[in-house]
């Protein structure tokens, strides 16, 4: 049996407020939404009952922000690629911005288990004006549990249309880019915080980005396989290879509390359910 799931989410700006609307179909949820730094910005949680991915299993989110809105996105916990018999398990994450808009995109890790045939999609779309702090978190096997990623593949596909595409495939049998200096190295924790805006960057504002970053990184145990760069003027991105989930993680929440701090003067509210 697989287990279809859409989710829409619609951010709007009323008054001085920021107010979300939601449609599902299937095992999809939005928790009540939180204004832990007023009514300004919306915390929401997504949750998924089922609590991961097997083999023919879609989930389709659509979150969209309207003028001056500004929403925050995450989730109780890892999204899971559990092992397939033959059909492929394909989650596709849509952003849509409209022009003054600003969404966080930050979703705990997804698990790529053993035996897995996956695909984890992100498309993103952004109004002039618009602007976008997310991140990519992929973990393969469960290094802690002894239980490596031995067999199937996973896809990543992080898009935003004409400006930026990064796609990957990892197949458990290409040792060479699993273990090899130029592919992970024997890593098995992938992860990308990424800024993104639908205008060109000032030069000033972008060459800050990634100052303030590069010290997040010299300063952390990762700094070796970890860097910031901007492959294009509408998009700052840090990469970073690390063995295990929680240290990547780690310095990708310190690299978003800076840029939230740079970009738009806001203090980092961490969602409560990280702490939970």
């Amino acid at each position: 049996m697989t287990w279809n799931a859409t989710l829409a989410l619609d951010y709007s700006r009323q008054a001085e407020k920021t107010v979300a609307h939601f449609r599902h179909s299937g095992p999809l949820r939005i928790l009540q939404s939180l204004y832990p730094e007023g009514d300004g910005i919306c915390h929401n949680v997504i949750v998924h009952p089922p609590g991961g991915l097997v083999g023919g299993d879609t989930l389709d989110l659509a979150f969209s922000a309207g003028p001056g809105a500004h929403g925050l996105v995450t989730t109780p916990g890892a999204t899971r690629f559990y092992r397939s018999t033959g059909e492929a398990a394909l989650q596709h994450t849509r952003l849509s911005l409209q022009a003054g808009a600003r969404m966080e995109w930050l979703p705990l890790e997804a698990i790529c288990y053993s035996g897995c045939l996956a695909e984890n999609r992100l498309t993103m779309e952004l109004a002039p004006g618009a602007e976008l702090i997310g991140w990519d978190v992929t973990a393969f096997g469960l290094p802690a549990a002894n239980l490596p990623f031995a067999q199937g593949h996973f896809c990543q596909h992080i898009e935003m249309p004409g400006v930026w595409l990064e796609r990957a495939r990892i197949n458990a049998s290409d040792t060479l880019l699993l273990n090899s200096p130029l592919g992970l190295a024997g890593h098995r924790c992938l992860a990308s915080i990424f800024f993104v805006a639908g205008s060109k960057l000032e030069r000033n504002r972008r060459q800050a980005a990634l100052d303030v970053a590069r010290e997040v990184i010299e300063a952390h145990a990762l700094c070796a396989t970890a860097g910031a760069t901007s492959p294009d003027g509408q998009v700052v991105v840090v990469r970073v290879l690390a063995p295990l989930v929680e240290p990547a993680m780690g310095l990708l929440k310190q690299v978003w509390q800076a840029w939230r701090g740079h970009f738009w003067q806001q203090p980092a509210s961490t969602p409560r359910i990280w702490s939970m």
